[in-house]
C-alpha cells in the first residue's frame, strides 16, 4: 500500500459515507487535483477501493487499513453492505 509522504497536512475533510450516502462521484472514475493526496478511512465494514492508473489495483479496506490516494492518479471505490467511512486530503 502507498504511504502519505511526511511532508503533508491534512487540510479537509468530508462528511461520513455509507453505501447509500456515497457521492455517485466517487463511484465512477476521478482523481485529485495535482499535489492533493487523500485518505480513506474506514469506520466500519469494508470497502474495495479501485487505483486504475498507471496499473488496475484493487484493495481491500477495512477499519484496520487505510487507501492512501495519489495525487492525479485515476481511481473509483466500490462500497459493501454495512460500510461507513470518510476521506480525508492533504497537501
Amino acid at each position: 500500500m502507498k504511504a502519505l509522504p511526511s511532508t503533508v497536512t491534512p487540510y479537509k475533510r468530508t462528511s461520513e459515507f455509507d453505501e447509500n450516502t456515497v457521492p455517485a462521484g466517487l463511484l465512477k472514475s476521478h482523481s485529485t487535483k495535482k499535489g492533493v493526496w487523500a485518505k480513506i478511512i474506514i469506520l466500519e465494514g469494508e470497502l474495495t477501493y479501485r487505483i486504475l492508473e498507471p496499473i488496475v489495483e484493487e484493495i481491500k479496506l477495512t477499519s484496520k487499513s487505510f487507501g492512501v490516494v495519489e495525487p492525479t492518479i485515476k481511481h473509483e471505490v466500490v462500497p459493501a453492505l454495512g460500510v461507513r467511512f470518510y476521506v480525508e486530503f492533504y497537501r
